[in-house]
């Protein structure tokens, strides 16, 4: 055979192997995996169903999902890389965009809307009534930023209560304790404190009902992980919109998978999930999509920054288009 022939049939086999690994779906190559940090939140569902029924590994994924009690050590969890994701509020996102770090959102994931809470004793009948007070809440975290946006709306800054940093999920005992008459938190911290002493003793005086779109879920990576492992993102994605379509076609088994994660009850889950509104792939788009409304990241991010530069918390409001990168979705989108 000559050198030339032989050149030929080589190459000929060389291309057919580039077509046939290009034609092995990405679930039939070697498993990926991701470390995705999260807190116990009744809006992340969809991550939680598709991982008690490992949904990712179609898409030739393994997911990971590493529970923090306190949101605000997220962020620095992914910025040292020992987790390769993260769920966290746009509020965080733009604080971390801020210090530098290049956390970008790639899926927006739900809408908190009555999950997050500020609760009371009885007597403290509206956000007026904070003045002087103990207020408990974690800073730096979604509450901090709940709690900043009710005190403006009202004309009052953090200079008119006691502030007492508190994680959100010790906020319950220290309510029931008698020591703290106001605090916020999240589900399922709000529906706890509500049921404290048969139920009456406490109610809701400010929440994310109050600020439709404000606090936004999300999931991020460090932009270097984007350039490195953008298959896993994409596959993660499609794991999570696969999670979103169990949870509507087997609402009653998803939200027994849902509550054992929150420690509830399915009925109470079902309960737990009406103060979320999780965004569907074909709305997800309107996210990245400048717009003065509340649903955009630029809309909302306008709401969120001025408050944080007020409290001193950043410097300056940042550019939100580079706080977000939209190709997965894009991608997925109908």
């Amino acid at each position: 055979m000559s050198v030339p022939t032989l050149r030929l049939i080589r190459k000929l086999a060389l291309g057919a192997g580039l077509l046939a690994a290009a034609a092995v779906p990405f679930a039939a190559r070697a498993a990926e995996s991701l470390k995705i940090g999260t807190v116990v939140w009744v809006g992340y569902g969809p991550f939680y169903v598709a991982d008690k029924l490992d949904l990712y590994k179609k898409h030739g994924l393994k997911v990971s999902l590493q529970f923090f009690s306190d949101p605000a050590l997220i962020p620095p969890a992914l910025a040292g890389g020992s987790i390769d994701g993260a769920m966290l509020t746009y509020d965080q996102v733009v604080a971390s965009d801020a210090k530098g770090l290049k956390h970008r959102v790639v899926m927006p994931i739900d809408f908190s809307n009555g999950g997050d809470a500020i609760v009371a004793e009885a007597a403290v009948k509206s956000v007026a009534d904070f003045k002087g007070k103990k207020v408990g809440f974690n800073p730096l975290s979604p509450s901090d930023f709940l709690l900043a946006y009710a005190l403006q709306k009202n004309g009052m800054g953090a200079k008119d209560i006691e502030s007492i940093n508190m994680t959100p999920e010790g906020i319950p005992g220290a309510m029931a304790s008698g020591s703290l008459p106001v605090g916020v938190t999240y589900e399922p911290n709000v529906s706890q404190i509500l049921a404290l002493g048969g139920g009456g003793k406490f109610h809701v005086v400010f929440s994310s009902k109050d600020a439709p779109g404000l606090i936004t879920d999300v999931l991020v990576f460090d932009e270097k992980v984007i350039a490195k492992r953008g298959k896993a993102i994409q596959a993660l994605i499609q794991g999570y919109v696969d999670g979103m379509a169990y949870m509507k076609a087997h609402p009653e088994e998803s939200a027994e998978i849902i509550g054992k994660v929150l420690g509830v009850s399915a009925a109470e889950a079902k309960e737990q999930m009406s103060g979320v509104y999780n965004i569907p792939l074909a709305e997800m788009m309107t996210n990245f999509t400048p717009s003065e409304q509340t649903t955009s990241f630029h809309g909302s991010g306008a709401v969120i920054g001025k408050i944080l530069v007020d409290n001193g918390q950043i410097p300056a409001v940042p550019d939100f288009a580079k706080t977000y990168d939209a190709q997965f979705v894009k991608a997925l989108a109908p």
